[in-house]
């Protein structure tokens, strides 16, 4: 997650990249992740190339109280073997 300034300035995109890289080089080949519904990082996500599997409906706690559904993605990285 990152803070509310420093949204919209690659920060999260140059993040999730450098993740990845280093998935990838510990030969991993999937990395599956999930977001909050409401107000989550799904944008992000699927800009990224992740795929969504499926939303698990009032699942995670919202930070000022009640529930808010996780939506579930994927992205095969790396070799396949």
């Amino acid at each position: 997650m990152t803070r509310l300034a420093h949204r919209g300035k690659g920060v999260a995109t140059r993040l999730m990249r450098a993740a990845e890289d280093l998935a990838v080089e510990m030969d991993r080949t999937l990395l599956v992740l999930d977001t909050a519904t409401e107000e989550g990082a799904c944008g992000l996500y699927e800009k990224l190339g992740f795929t969504l599997a499926g939303e698990i409906p009032d699942f995670a706690l919202k930070p000022h109280g009640g529930l808010t559904g996780t939506l579930i993605y994927w992205k095969r990285i790396g070799r396949r073997r």
